[in-house]
């Protein structure tokens, strides 16, 4: 029987939480819990040069001294490879794929050209048509190809918990990249799906990236979870929050002489919320009450990093 609410946290352990990364995960906690839903950590290290042990502890460490509660039982995308690439697979056999043999530098100037109405920054389809033979001359010039989503600028709507309504319009996403490495949107779609996932929450970097994971739910077959886009974390730069603004891990602010507990009470009051343990403040909670303004770190932290 399907859990009615179920959230997550997904961090990629490349590197230690930073406190935007914890209100994301104090957002996304108190939201599940607060109608009785069951919380999970997906550990998304997709990216394995950088990805370490180390970092993904640490980040386990600071979500349970925050107070979360949730399965040990954590899943890793790294050992799922064989099941992204399944889903890819079928695609492919659907006719909904093809090759792309473009570089980076490539990429950066086809999304920088005006692209109708595809949405800013999105891949064009360069490489969707090519013929056999030009195929075959990017291969023999030692070119591998990554494998995009076959896509006709489909436009989705949806009601965000936070944002209110957004439309956003597909572009031809990549589902594996030229290192055969599997992308994040297939990877985070066909993980939702698998663990039941209701409810995403998650920074409002990824907002435009909704529609292309809403359409690929739609052609495996999955349910589309409920989504909340959380406002990002700044530095007093105006920048989105990094390492050069100051303290901004939970190891850093508790060196400082910062409580567990007040960096959690600053990060629930930054969100517009009540302070006090998360189930309790749980309790009381409701999507209306969340700020829906980016927020600055306050200047304590920045000064003494």
């Amino acid at each position: 029987m399907r859990i009615v609410t179920r959230g997550r946290f997904a961090p990629s352990p490349t590197g230690v939480l930073h406190v935007g990364n914890l209100r994301t995960a104090i957002a996304a906690y108190i939201g599940a819990r607060a109608v009785g839903g069951d919380f999970v950590v997906r550990i998304e290290d997709l990216d394995r040069a950088n990805s370490t042990v180390e970092h993904e502890q640490s980040q386990i460490h600071d979500l349970r001294a925050l107070g979360m509660e949730f399965d040990p039982a954590i899943i890793r995308q790294s050992e799922r490879f064989a099941v992204y690439d399944e889903v890819i697979a079928d695609l492919t056999a659907r006719g909904l794929t093809y090759e792309c043999f473009c570089s980076r530098r490539e990429i950066r100037e086809a999304a920088s050209a005006p692209n109708g109405a595809l949405p800013d920054g999105a891949y064009p389809g360069t490489c969707r048509d090519l013929s056999a033979a030009e195929k075959r001359e990017r291969v023999r010039a030692g070119r591998p190809p990554a494998i995009r989503l076959r896509t006709n600028a489909e436009s989705y709507e949806l009601v965000d918990a936070i944002r209110g309504v957004y439309r956003g319009t597909v572009d031809d996403v990549v589902l594996r990249r030229n290192d055969g490495v599997p992308a994040y949107n297939v990877a985070v779609v066909v993980d939702d799906a698998w663990q039941d996932v209701t409810q995403v929450v998650r920074g409002d970097d990824l907002l435009s990236s909704t529609p292309r994971q809403i359409h690929l739910q739609r052609l495996l077959g999955h349910a589309s979870p409920e989504y909340a886009h959380v406002p990002l974390v700044l530095g007093a730069d105006g920048e989105r929050l990094a390492k050069r603004h100051g303290a901004v891990t939970l190891a850093d602010l508790t060196a400082l002489g910062e409580s567990v507990q007040v960096v959690r009470d600053e990060l629930l009051t930054s969100l517009g919320l009540p302070t006090g343990p998360l189930d309790e403040v749980a309790r009381r909670f409701d999507w209306s009450q969340i700020d829906k303004s980016p927020w600055t770190i306050p200047l304590r932290w920045q000064t003494r990093g």
